[in-house]
């Protein structure tokens, strides 16, 4: 089988019904899903039932006690038998019935790529939505993944990649994910694809969303655990400027007029130093 879809979820009842009935709409139905409740006490289990006598043999599911959120995942990939695992998590749903369909063409079209990833839809708290096309094709730096991530829902990630990168570190609470693309792909060999496809619909009141600062504590932690304190110092002080210069050129006039007053600034710098030097030797 080449695709499982993981959801986990805990205490989330209406949100799994949501995701699940996304799944379930898939015109393209060759592929498992493997659902993981972290022992719901809100009807989840009861809503998992119900779609289990409409999935038949095509699900897998189980509801226990975990250790978070990667714990659960873990867990679900444990389970999972295709060769590619997507996850989709209690709350976020597939955008339409075809996005397997299209995913699994795109993955035979692209040479099967140990990930592809498409385009994420923010559910925002107003009512809007936005869609993400994360690097979209460019590629993928330790620049970029210092600022930012790639997103987790619109990827199928090929299953053997977590023989060769470990599970999901479940001592961290919101950013293992991110760790493991880090090792894979920036400290890895791993070269992950892009498709213009609107894959997932993301719930933006989830932990990660809402806990900024969690986020920021954890992504130092695992930085200064995995980059040379060398390389890291240079990107701790440089980063967010080269992200600003980096917004600046996608407006022409503004990037000019930067450039311009750099360019005027170095000039007297240099000259001061050139009389200095002059004094000096004087």
């Amino acid at each position: 089988m080449t695709l499982t879809i993981i959801t986990i979820g805990r205490n989330n009842a209406s949100g799994l019904d949501k995701t699940m009935q996304s799944v379930l709409d898939q015109t393209f139905t060759d592929f498992e899903y493997v659902v993981v409740d972290g022992a719901s006490t809100d009807g989840s289990v009861d809503v998992i039932k119900k779609y289990a006598a409409l999935f038949g043999p095509r699900l897998k599911w189980i509801s226990e006690p975990d250790k978070g959120i990667y714990n659960a995942m873990n867990k679900g990939i444990g389970m999972a038998s295709g060769e590619y695992v997507e996850f989709l998590n209690s709350g976020d749903c597939l955008v339409g019935p075809d996005v397997v369909e299209k995913m699994l063409t795109a993955l035979e079209e692209k040479a099967c790529p140990t990930i592809l990833y498409g385009n994420l839809l923010k559910d925002m708290p107003d009512g809007k939505i936005l869609k993400d096309r994360c690097f979209a094709g460019q590629d993928i730096t330790f620049l970029g993944f210092y600022t930012g991530t790639l997103n987790h829902s619109p990827a199928y990630i090929r299953k053997d990649l977590f023989e060769k990168y470990g599970l999901y570190d479940e001592s961290l609470k919101i950013v293992s994910d991110w760790k493991w693309y880090l090792q894979a792909i920036i400290l890895g060999t791993e070269k992950p694809v892009y498709v213009d496809i609107d894959v997932t619909l993301f719930d933006m009141t989830g932990i990660s969303e809402t806990n900024k600062d969690l986020d920021k504590t954890e992504r130092k932690k695992v930085l200064e655990e995995l980059i040379p304190q060398t390389v890291l110092s240079d990107y701790d002080q440089w980063a967010f400027p080269i992200a600003q210069i980096k917004r600046l050129k996608r407006h022409p006039w503004a990037y000019k007029l930067v450039w311009f007053l750099e360019r005027c600034l170095f000039k007297v710098e240099k000259r001061q130093r050139k009389r200095s030097a002059q004094t000096l030797y004087q």
